[in-house]
C-alpha cells in the first residue's frame, strides 16, 4: 500500500478523497436536503409570498424580490455547504475514530481533510448553480455575463473562509451533536441580519453594524452585487471580500491551534448510544 501511494500524485489522491466524501454526502439525505433543497424551497416560498414586490437596493432603484432572494440564498447555501457540513462532518468522523485511524495510514492527513473541504466546495458550487439557474429560468433573474467573474471570485473567497470557520468549530466543539448545535446556532441567526431571509432596508445602526462585522453579510453582498441590474463593470466588492477573507484567516488560525484527531473520552460511546436510540425509535 505504501509503495502504491508513493507513486500516486497528491492531486489524484485529493480528488479520490473528494469523490469519496461526495458519495458519503449523497448517502446522507438529511445533509443533502438542508444543503441543496432547503434553500431552494425558501426561494420558491419567498417568491410566491412576496410575488410582485420589490426591494430598494439603495442605489436609486428597486429590484424584483426574486432578484434579491436568488443570489442571497445561493450564498447562504454555499456557506452552509462548507461551514455547517464541515463542522459537523469532521466532528462525527473524529467521534467515530476515523480521524485517528487516518493518521495511522499512509494517507497524508491533509489529503483526508482536503477531501472534506473539496467536497464542501463542490456541493456549494452545485447549490449555487441550481439556485441561480432556477432564479433565471423561473423568475427572470438577470445574470450579466461580464459580472460572472466577480461572482465566482466572491464564491471562492466565501467558501474558503467558511470552510476554515467550519474546521475551527470542529476544533473547538467536543462532539458531532455539539458541533451541529453550535454551527446552526451561529449561522441561522446571522442569516436574519445579513439580508438572506429578510431584506433589511432600513435597520437600526447597531444591527447593520453587527451584520457588517460577521462574514455572512459581506459574503452575501459580494456575491449578490454582480447580479444587480444597477451594477456596472466587474462589480467586485473588495471591502466585503476583505472582511470575509479576514474571517477565513481567523478560522485557519483557530483550527491549526486547537484541532484534535482523537475523540474526547466518551464521545464515541455517546455517538453509538445515539445511533442505537435512533434505530430503536
Amino acid at each position: 500500500m505504501s509503495g502504491s501511494q508513493g507513486r500516486t500524485p497528491a492531486p489524484v489522491l485529493l480528488w479520490s478523497q473528494i469523490t469519496y466524501q461526495n458519495r458519503v454526502f449523497r448517502r446522507t439525505p438529511v445533509s443533502a436536503f438542508f444543503t441543496l433543497i432547503f434553500p431552494l424551497m425558501l426561494l420558491l416560498i419567498f417568491a410566491a409570498i412576496f410575488s410582485g414586490q420589490t426591494v430598494d437596493v439603495g442605489t436609486g432603484g428597486e429590484i424584483d424580490i426574486a432578484q434579491f432572494y436568488a443570489p442571497s440564498l445561493a450564498a447562504f447555501a454555499a456557506a452552509s455547504a462548507t461551514y455547517t457540513n464541515l463542522a459537523v462532518g469532521v466532528c462525527i468522523s473524529r467521534d467515530d475514530g476515523v480521524l485517528k485511524r487516518v493518521r495511522g495510514t499512509p494517507l497524508p492527513p491533509w489529503i483526508y481533510l482536503g477531501g472534506q473541504v473539496g467536497n464542501g466546495i463542490l456541493v456549494g458550487a452545485v447549490a449555487v448553480s441550481i439556485m441561480m439557474l432556477v432564479g433565471a429560468l423561473a423568475y427572470g433573474v438577470e445574470i450579466r455575463p461580464e459580472a460572472i467573474p466577480a461572482a465566482i471570485l466572491a464564491f471562492l473567497v466565501g467558501v474558503a473562509a467558511f470552510a476554515a470557520l467550519g474546521l475551527a468549530v470542529a476544533a473547538l466543539t467536543p462532539t458531532g451533536s455539539a458541533a451541529s448545535a453550535v454551527a446552526n446556532a451561529i449561522l441561522l441567526p446571522l442569516a436574519f441580519i445579513s439580508n438572506v431571509f429578510i431584506p433589511l432596508q432600513d435597520p437600526p445602526t447597531w444591527l447593520a453594524t453587527l451584520g457588517d462585522i460577521f462574514p455572512l453579510k459581506p459574503f452575501v453582498t459580494a456575491f449578490s452585487e454582480p447580479f444587480s441590474p444597477f451594477s456596472t463593470g466587474a462589480a467586485i466588492e473588495w471591502r466585503d471580500l476583505l472582511v470575509v477573507a479576514a474571517w477565513g484567516v481567523v478560522g485557519v488560525v483557530v483550527a491549526l491551534r486547537y484541532f484534535r484527531w482523537e475523540p474526547r473520552p466518551g464521545a464515541r460511546g455517546r455517538r453509538s448510544r445515539g445511533r442505537r436510540a435512533q434505530h430503536e425509535g
